[in-house]
């Protein structure tokens, strides 16, 4: 289930209303929408099952929605649960007026509550907590008292405190009097109203300054750009935040949180409503400066410093969950035989053939590959030549890493000397492509034990090869055995609280993995188990008794698996998919709760329900509206989602197929020079900008200003993770071996996006930007027959030939 839809046990189940209503508001939905999917979350209803089926409880609330309604509803809940327990405590103390309890009934941050309960919290002794053991706390009061008194003289005051303190604790009045302080700057400092007040204030007027520690110039000039570096806070992105801070922990930088130190004294010590300029407002001025710097300032610096970290890893965990659902949104090339090379020239190139369901067929290491030995490029030729024709490849994919743009020379070399210069018509090996598929992570893979489980039989250096054919079979089946810190997609992804990145990660593939859907008879457990309802058991589960008595017949056969009972049935059945199960709707996203008002529809339109699946036209004629059900949540949003799905059974949501044309006269730094425009894939994007695969074995920026002829606030906005864009080259540092590029530079005249990017000319031809066809949101296969998987690799052929 997801971690976003499960709230800490101890917690309380439901939510006072005034939270219900700030979370409306967060999220931009009615209260009834957020007590609605609250009841489905609170009864173990996961985000994805939430988003996709009972619609009409929720009002239509979308995953990313009900994902943020599910955090900020946990969020609540433990602040409820924190609420309960600071009033039990101050109450045992004997504390809790009906004020203080309305203050804190009322807090609506955790902040606030912590601040509220700081002045009851038991904590280590302080030198106020001595001087009240000591008898000072009237002292205290009647020095604050008296401030209104120019005649009255705080020695005076103090003298008796000397002599009734115990065992000859105070020296004199002076130590008295500083023990007065001590307590009234302690009461300063811990007021709820001056802490919030000045976080505030450092958090929106304050600036960061940061500077290098004395003699660590040379060794720190990685951090040379914050040597000398001061910005406001409130703006500081998040990528400067966190190189500072790795820097303060290298021993290279200091920062600090500059503020009016001056201005906020006077503000503190005015708060005391009394005359500063009397003799015992002389000490209230003292003890409001103490307070402020001994105690306030560094607590709220700390804290603000707390959340300036919190707010920048949570940036960069966002950015690395937004790269990571596009890499896994990546198009598929679909169920065909592939083999996958992973290339090497010192120990060989490793080579594997899967058949149409990724089963391993054959293995093999080619030498000679790349190395300039003809002899033994010629042998290594033939083993791939007799292998492609043997298991009647459609594709062969090659990984990115070392040699690859050499391997695939090869490739193309040993292809097109097989058939020939006039190809037969039959000949299925001039029909196959290659593709360089991104790498990332199959050495990870390797050595894990998932691919121990799936290939315990296969060398570990082949396990690399046998994953490189999957992922182009389908990324994202493949990818999610291997876990995400490891996908190479990240920003500053080691600097960051790991159990958010963790759970972040986790809810991204979660998201990704039931958006697509599942085929049940084929999906590894790595990739079941990320399907809506099904733990890590269940998943395993399905797998052992698929392996022990075959392919799953229908979706109602789950209910057979050992562990798996009607409500783990009810969140995950309508993301598996079985072709051709039993029932015609098995291969649909159609819920099987829905089925039977599908098949009353199919009968009152006379029509067969297995003709119906697919059938556009069939469909269009049909009456949905007679079919409706409000007291059985069958309304308009279930309705139209079922429409959609009769007429696109299926539908797959990546974008169509393709590949980088990548030059064959490019294939090293070196080859680059200002002016080129060339073809890449984006590999990564932060928050400075892309970075873009072009085949030359080391990637090149395209600046956040080299984007687009216009502002552009998040990368994200014009490029994902595995676009195909076309990029021209402003700079090459070979010696650092650093490229600098740009899209603006190519960008037409129309709407002001480049090529390449959504809503460009190339986007709208491949499918690119954020993977929707039309280059306008999210990708539909659906425009025609020859968008479908296996016709997507005869799309590619002709354009293959003519490389």
């Amino acid at each position: 289930m997801s971690s976003a839809s499960a709230s800490s046990s101890s917690a309380p189940s439901q939510l006072d209303a005034r939270f219900i209503r700030h979370i409306a508001e967060a999220v931009g939905c009615r209260p009834a929408q957020v007590e609605a999917a609250s009841a489905l979350l609170a009864a173990g209803a996961t985000v994805p099952y939430t988003a996709r089926y009972p619609k009409q409880a929720t009002g239509g609330l979308d995953d990313g929605a009900l994902e943020a309604l599910a955090k900020q509803r946990g969020y609540f809940l433990e602040l409820m649960a924190r609420r309960d327990a600071i009033r039990a405590s101050i109450d045992e103390q004997g504390k809790l007026s009906d004020e203080l309890a309305d203050a804190i009934d009322a807090a609506t941050t955790k902040q606030a509550l912590e601040d509220l309960y700081l002045p009851y919290k038991p904590k280590r002794r302080t030198r106020a907590q001595i001087a009240r053991e000591r008898g000072l706390a009237p002292l205290a009061d009647a020095v604050f008292d008296a401030a209104n008194d120019p005649s009255v003289a705080p020695d005076a005051l103090a003298t008796p405190f000397v002599a009734a303190a115990p065992d000859g604790a105070l020296a004199d009045a002076a130590a008295a009097l500083a023990g007065a302080r001590d307590i009234l700057a302690e009461r300063l400092a811990e007021d709820a109203a001056h802490r919030a007040g000045l976080r505030t204030r450092l958090q929106r007027e304050g600036t960061l300054s940061v500077r290098v520690l004395g003699g660590q110039e040379d060794a720190g000039q990685v951090y040379r750009d914050y040597f000398d570096h001061r910005e406001p806070l409130a703006s500081a992105p998040s990528h400067r935040v966190l190189a500072i801070l790795r820097g303060e922990r290298d021993g290279i930088l200091l920062s600090d949180l500059a503020l009016d130190d001056a201005a906020e004294v006077e503000r503190l010590a005015a708060s005391w409503q009394r005359p500063l300029d009397t003799p015992c407002g002389r000490q209230l001025r003292s003890a409001a400066e103490d307070g402020y710097r001994r105690l306030l300032r560094p607590s709220i610096t700390n804290e603000v410093r707390a959340a300036l970290r919190v707010r920048a890893e949570t940036e960069a965990i966002r950015v690395f969950r937004a790269n990571l659902e596009a890499l896994l949104m990546q198009a598929p090339i679909g169920q065909v035989p592939v083999m996958g090379l992973d290339p090497g020239i010192r120990t060989g190139c490793k080579l594997a053939v899967v058949d149409a369901t990724g089963r391993v067929v054959a293995t093999d290491v080619l030498h000679g590959v790349g190395d300039g030995r003809a002899d033994a490029s010629s042998r290594a030729a033939a083993i791939l030549v007799r292998l492609a024709r043997a298991h009647r490849v459609h594709a062969i994919a090659i990984g990115n890493g070392t040699a690859s743009r050499e391997t695939e020379r090869f490739v193309r070399t040993a292809l097109k000397d097989a058939v020939g210069p006039k190809p037969q018509a039959d000949d299925a090996l001039a029909r196959v492509i290659a593709a360089i598929v991104p790498e990332t992570g199959a050495s990870v893979y390797s050595a894990s034990a998932v691919a121990r489980d799936e290939l315990p039989d296969l060398d570990v250096s082949l396990r690399g090869a046998v994953s490189i054919a999957r992922r182009l079979q389908d990324p994202l089946a493949e990818l999610v055995k291997i876990e995400p810190k490891a996908l190479g997609v990240g920003q500053y992804q080691h600097d960051v609280d790991q159990r958010a990145l963790e759970d972040e990660l986790d809810l991204a593939v979660e998201a990704v993995v039931n958006r697509v859907g599942v085929e049940l008879n084929t999906a590894s457990a790595a990739l079941l188990r990320r399907v809506a309802g099904l733990s890590v058991r269940a998943a395993r589960s399905i797998v052992k008794q698929r392996d022990a008595a075959g392919a799953f017949a229908s979706r109602r056969a789950l209910l057979d698996v050992a562990g798996i009972g009607p409500k783990t049935f009810e969140q995950a059945a309508g993301f598996l998919r079985v072709q051709g199960g039993a029932h015609p709707l098995d291969r649909t996203a159609v819920h099987p709760e829905r089925y039977a008002a599908v098949e009353k529809m199919a009968r009152a339109a006379d029509v067969a329900l297995a003709e119906l699946v697919g059938d556009r036209t069939k469909v269009a004629a049909l009456d949905f509206g007679a079919l409706a059900d409000a007291a059985g949540g069958l309304g308009a949003f279930t309705l139209a989602d079922i429409r959609a799905e009769l007429a696109r059974p299926g539908r797959d949501p990546r974008p169509a197929f393709e590949v980088p044309a990548w030059r064959d006269d490019v294939v090293d730094v070196a080859d680059l020079h200002p002016g080129m425009v060339l073809e890449g894939r984006v590999s990564n994007v932060t928050n400075f900008g892309a970075f873009v695969d072009l085949g030359v074995k080391r990637d090149g920026l395209v600046h956040l200003s080299e984007l687009a002829n216009r502002w552009v606030d998040d990368p994200r906005e014009v490029v994902q993770v595995g676009q195909i864009v076309k990029i021209k080259v402003l700079e090459v540092d070979a010696q650092r071996g650093r490229i600098s590029l740009s899209m603006k530079a190519l960008m037409g005249d129309g709407d002001g996006k480049p090529e390449g990017g959504p809503g460009g000319g190339a986007a709208k031809k491949r499918g690119a930007g954020r993977g929707r066809a039309d280059g306008k949101g999210r990708g539909r296969r659906d425009a025609a027959p020859s968008a479908q998987r296996p016709a997507t690799v005869d799309d590619l052929r002709d354009r293959w030939s003519r490389r």
